[in-house]
Formats: structure tokens, C-alpha cells, sequence
């Protein structure tokens, strides 16, 4: 994260806030002050003021090795998942889609050259890599990334793929440029997506664009399952038409709901 703004309004101190809240990873739940300043880079003065602030306001707790996140900090995401709908949405339409398929289905969106989970309706398997809500993935390299990279103008998918990934993961395979763009098109014009252990052995999934009113590319839906326990053929045969068919019915809704009118009624009244 960039702490160095491009304007008189921005707010290194948020920056610099947000910057240690992410510092916090898998594996390192509990840092000390130096383990934080190590890992943001900041100075440690600057640190302790951050977390003395965010401890103040409940989104950081002090413990006897160090420094930990709150369940307070769940607020942040789950603020921008409410606020856009897509859940409330999404949701019968997911448990449905995984009552049929016996797979699991989830939803992601695009953040520069990841996608980033956020609706998951999870059956129990085994699996090379743990998805949950925030998780991140290189886009190219799945197939709910490619639903939505084939839907950029080709300046934009430059501009897209040229920011460095921020999933910790290196993919099984990535795409050249000519084998991407040649997929892309042939991705825009069947109007949906497959990954066949592209992203990490044994993952096998197909993908679905979400549309908005306009029609414009909101996110993406996908089928996931194991390479040894889901042909090809299941999948494309019995999975992808149930989720065509959910892709379309979660997209009209979120149309219906973003044209929904919408009344504040005050306290007082």
C-alpha cells in the first residue's frame, strides 16, 4: 500500500493505519511491535501510535507476545459487502447451485490483477488451497478472474495485469500475453470460463459473468471441484448449465435491486 499520496488531501496517517491492519497474516495472527515495523517498514514510534489508536478503538488487542487483530476488523469487509447487495442477492440462488452440483460455488471481483472472494457457498473437501471470504487469487490464472478480464477493454487489461499481485501465490501456470488474449476472446464470446489446474493441482473449475443493469461486468460465479473426483465432462455437461442458468438469475435480481427505489424515513417520523 502506497503511503505517499498523490494530492494535498490524502491522509498518510489512514494509510499508514491500514498498512498495519494488513500486515496481519496467515501464520502471523499475534507481531510484536518490531515484527510490525519490519513488515510495514515504518518506524517503530509511528507503529506504536497506530496500534495504540486502533487498540483504542477496539480493532487491536495487546497480549503477552504481542499485538493481535480483533474480530472488530470483520466490520470493514462485511461493510462493503452489505453495502453493495450482491450477498443478500446471491445467497438462495448459491445454496441452490450447490444442492444441485454437490460442489462448491462462490462469487469474487476483480482488485487490480487478483480476484477477491466474496460470497462462498463451501461443501466439505479436500482441496490444494483454502478459499474463504478475502481470499485472494491471480486473476488470469482462474476462471472467475478470466469472466471479468474478458470483459476490459484491451487498455484497461494492460493497465489491469500490470499491477503485481497481492496473493502470496504463484500459480501453476501462467499464461504468455498471446495464449491470455487468445482465451480472452475465445472466453467474451462463449460467455463463460474453465480453469483445468491452472491455478494449483487438483483444482478444476468453470466460471460465469455477474451483470448489473447496464450490463456491465460486476463480478464472477464459479463451480469449483477436484480434479480427481469431477470429470471434465461433468462439469461442463451437468455443472456449467446450472450455473448459466444461476449467473443469469443473480444478475437479474442485483438489476432489480440496484433499481429498486429507496426511501429514508427519519427518526422522527
Amino acid at each position: 500500500m502506497a503511503r505517499d499520496g498523490t494530492g494535498p488531501d490524502f491522509i498518510e496517517a489512514l494509510a499508514r493505519g491500514l498498512e498495519v491492519i494488513t500486515a496481519f497474516r496467515p501464520g502471523r495472527a499475534e507481531m510484536t511491535l518490531a515484527d510490525l515495523a519490519g513488515a510495514t517498514g515504518l518506524a517503530r514510534p509511528t507503529v506504536r501510535r497506530v496500534l495504540l489508536t486502533l487498540t483504542e478503538l477496539g480493532y487491536v488487542r495487546s497480549g503477552e507476545r504481542g499485538y493481535a487483530l480483533t474480530p472488530r476488523v470483520l466490520d470493514l469487509g462485511v461493510a462493503y459487502v452489505r453495502s453493495t447487495g450482491l450477498w443478500d442477492v446471491a445467497r438462495p440462488h448459491l445454496e441452490r447451485l450447490v444442492a444441485r452440483t454437490h460442489e462448491s460455488c462462490s462469487i469474487a471481483q476483480l482488485d487490480g490483477s487478483d480476484i477477491v472472494y466474496v460470497a462462498r457457498v463451501a461443501v466439505p473437501k479436500i482441496v490444494a488451497l483454502s478459499v474463504q471470504i478475502g481470499t485472494r487469487f491471480p486473476a488470469a490464472s482462474t476462471s472467475l478472474g478470466k469472466v471479468q478480464l474478458a470483459a476490459l477493454a484491451p487498455e484497461e487489461l494492460e493497465r489491469v495485469l500490470a499491477e503485481p499481485s497481492r496473493s502470496g501465490l504463484t500459480p501453476r501456470h501462467a499464461p504468455a500475453a498471446a495464449e491470455r488474449d487468445a482465451e480472452l476472446r475465445e472466453v467474451r464470446a462463449r460467455g463463460w470460463a474453465m480453469t483445468d489446474e491452472q491455478l494449483a493441482p487438483g483444482i478444476r473449475s468453470v466460471a460465469a459473468p455477474l451483470r448489473d443493469g447496464e450490463g456491465r461486468v460486476v463480478a464472477g460465479v464459479n463451480v469449483n471441484c477436484h480434479a480427481a473426483e469431477t470429470s471434465l465432462e461433468t462439469l461442463l455437461e451437468h455443472h456449467l448449465p446450472l450455473l448459466l442458468q444461476a449467473a443469469g438469475d443473480i444478475s437479474a435480481d442485483f438489476a432489480r435491486l440496484a433499481s429498486a427505489p429507496h426511501v429514508t424515513v427519519s427518526a422522527t417520523a
